[in-house]
């Protein structure tokens, strides 16, 4: 049966007329010993035409498929199903230093049945605070940054522990030029000291750093304390307005990036494993999750290219119609006013 399922594989990424049935003939006489000459006729077929494409030689094209499918059923099951056809074509080249076509590694896994896990969509909504607490939006969604440390963008996301009733609460701080996890902390409680210590971690891992400090309105980052400490690092405050999760678009994207790919990556059966595994994440996520839009390097190896290089490379994001219409109703607003 082995070289049934060897001899099958081959002929799967072989591209000759009547693949299918030449197959079916194959396995039938080898596995039922039916008449090849019935078989042929029934399906109407050539004996000929089956007897040469019995005895072909493998293209080195297809013997490349066969291989390529191999790489990338390992890697579906190393990375728990999170690659889609994109991102599986550009991990492969990356780490095979191969030129592979897009369109190739999607055929290949449409053949094989391997797809992506599908992100849900994630509800929001931050409940409003007192008007003298909060800060504008001066962010207005422009989500692009020239350097590292110029914008940030923070938020608090829940988990819950599996088979218990308790939750942890993940804070992360991310640069928005890079879109690098540049501090993050876990805790039982979502409070103050979960941000406090979020803030310092990224202040020591950055003690330089004066870039404008975006959040939603949730009151870890309304209160006087929090504000005080932002002004003290010569910090702009800016805040997404009352349930505009978009105005805080790239952290509540990373909130469902990290709970679609996590959970397939990782076992996690209680709350030590969620929290090793949320630690293993960001790290996955900072140094080995490659993005196309950074030409298929990780967010610190972005980062770490700048360091000393006083022209730091530009990585344009991709147009979104949705930022852009609320660009355009910006515009309207001004000169209207």
């Amino acid at each position: 049966m082995k070289k049934s399922a060897g001899n099958r594989k081959e002929a799967i990424f072989s591209k000759a007329k009547n693949e299918a049935k030449y197959l079916a003939v194959k396995e039938l006489h080898e596995e039922k010993n039916y008449s090849i000459q019935w078989m042929c006729k029934c399906l109407g077929i050539r004996r000929s035409s089956y007897y040469k494409w019995l005895n072909r030689s493998i293209s080195d094209n297809e013997q490349e498929d066969i291989e390529l499918s191999d790489i990338i059923a390992e890697y579906d099951e190393r990375y728990g199903s999170i690659l889609g056809y994109r991102r599986m074509c550009m991990f492969i080249n990356r780490d095979y230093d191969k030129h592979y076509n897009v369109k190739r590694i999607h055929r290949i896994m449409k053949i094989k049945n391997i797809h992506s896990t599908i992100r849900r969509t994630r509800t929001c909504c931050t409940v409003a605070n007192k008007a003298d607490q909060t800060a504008a939006n001066i962010l207005h969604r422009e989500f692009e940054a020239s350097k590292p440390n110029e914008k940030w963008t923070t938020d608090v996301t829940e988990f819950k522990v599996p088979h218990t009733t308790d939750k942890l609460y993940l804070s992360a701080f991310m640069d928005l030029y890079d879109r690098s996890i540049i501090a993050w902390a876990i805790s039982k409680r979502n409070d103050n000291a979960l941000v406090f210590d979020t803030f310092e971690q990224a202040i020591k891992n950055n003690p330089g750093a004066h870039p404008l400090f975006h959040s939603d309105r949730g009151y870890q980052y309304t209160s006087p304390i929090f504000q005080s400490k932002l002004k003290e690092q010569g910090m702009e405050q800016s805040m997404s307005r009352v349930a505009c999760c978009l105005d805080n678009g790239p952290t509540e994207g990373l909130w469902g990036i990290i709970k679609t790919e996590m959970y397939q990556m990782y076992e996690i059966h209680d709350k030590e494993d969620l929290i090793e595994a949320i630690g293993k994440y960001i790290d996955f996520y900072n140094n080995r999750r490659y993005q196309s839009r950074f030409d298929s390097k990780t967010p610190m190896e972005v980062r770490n290219e700048v360091l000393g290089n006083e022209s730091p490379n530009q990585y344009p994001i991709a147009f979104n119609p949705r930022i852009s219409k609320y660009k355009e109703s910006l515009k309207n607003k001004a000169q209207s006013a």
